[in-house]
Formats: C-alpha cells, sequence, structure tokens
C-alpha cells in the first residue's frame, strides 16, 4: 500500500512528545487576540494604572507556564540559580520563544545596584494599539512586564516589574524598557553565592 507507514498511535495527549518544531502564531491573530484582551480588561476598570495591572496579571500567569515549558524542553527540568543567568535566559531564551529574536539590549542600572533593564525598539504589544488621547501613558508592555515577572517569581527571584516608554531621538514610538527591580532577598542570596 503506497503511503501507510508504521506511525505510533498515543492513546492520551499527554504521552505525545513536546517537539521543538516551529510553533508560530499568525501576527494578525496574535494581535486580535491580544487587542480583544485589553478592550474587554479596558471595560472592566476605572483608570489606567488598573488596567496596566490586569494586563500584567495576564501575563504573569503566561510566564510562569513559559517557564515551565522551557525548562522541560531546553534545560532537563533545571532551573537557573544565579541572578545572570536567569536574567540571560529572559533576555534570550524566553524573548525568542515568545517574539521569535533576542531582546534589544539587557542593561543594568546605573542609579540602583537592584535594577535591570530590557529595552526593545518596537515592542509586538505596543506594536498595533494606538493609545486614545484620554488614556495618555497606556503601556500595553505591561503585559510583557508580567510575563518576565512570572518568569522571575517562578524561578525565585521574586521582582518588581513594570513596563516604561522612553523616547528616542529621530523616532516616532518611543521603545520599551522593562525595568526589573529585584527584591532584596535576591540580592543577598547572589551575594552568598558569590
Amino acid at each position: 500500500m503506497i503511503g501507510v507507514g508504521k506511525m505510533k498511535q498515543y492513546t492520551n495527549v499527554l504521552d505525545k512528545p513536546l517537539s521543538k518544531g516551529k510553533q508560530e502564531v499568525s501576527l494578525s491573530a496574535f494581535a486580535f487576540l491580544f487587542s480583544e484582551l485589553v478592550q474587554y480588561n479596558q471595560t472592566q476598570v476605572d483608570n489606567i494604572a488598573e488596567l496596566e495591572r490586569r494586563l500584567e496579571d495576564a501575563g504573569y500567569a503566561v510566564g510562569a507556564r513559559v517557564l515551565e515549558l522551557l525548562c522541560h524542553r531546553d534545560k532537563g527540568n533545571r532551573r537557573e540559580t544565579r541572578l545572570l543567568g536567569i536574567l540571560s535566559f529572559v533576555h534570550s531564551t524566553v524573548w525568542k520563544v515568545l517574539f521569535g529574536k533576542v531582546a534589544d539590549s539587557l542593561e543594568k542600572g546605573t542609579e540602583h545596584e537592584d535594577e535591570y533593564m530590557i529595552s526593545e525598539k518596537e515592542l509586538l504589544v505596543n506594536r498595533f494599539i494606538s493609545v486614545p488621547k484620554d488614556m495618555g501613558t497606556f503601556n500595553c508592555g505591561a503585559f510583557v512586564a508580567g510575563i518576565v515577572r512570572g518568569v522571575l517569581d517562578s524561578a525565585g527571584f521574586p521582582a518588581v516589574v513594570t513596563a516604561h516608554f522612553v523616547p528616542m531621538e529621530g523616532q516616532q514610538r518611543p521603545r520599551t524598557t522593562i525595568l526589573i527591580k529585584f527584591a532584596e532577598e535576591v540580592l543577598r542570596r547572589e551575594a552568598r553565592l558569590g
């Protein structure tokens, strides 16, 4: 018989192996779903800060699951234990899985020892969003900040993560900076590991 080969039959979806194949989502489908997420949450809140918090909470759940998946697939269920290791993991591996490329930059804050910044010139979640004048400083990057916080918290690196617009000379749109401020316990542990 032509075209008939032996294919392994799985009785349960959990028995199927996790392939590393290209798992891309259509950009228009993502933009539509994300737009709906923003619009739904916008009807549930009274101010911009609350809307950003709800987007961050949605992103947090995604981040926790992304960490589990990537640790299982790529690291044999091992997680990073050092501060620079987890930041590099977020900046490169997590960003590449979520956005198809490594983040533009990862920098240490100059004013505070516990601050790091991940910058992106054109963050995907801000690309197709037009913010009305009455919403002023609203930044959909709060969703990505939530993803980063979910990854960090789940890996044992509690932090406050926020998204900010940073104006750039010669650019119409500002770049988005994800500001990560680690908890004091993370810095103490890092100093102990030394």
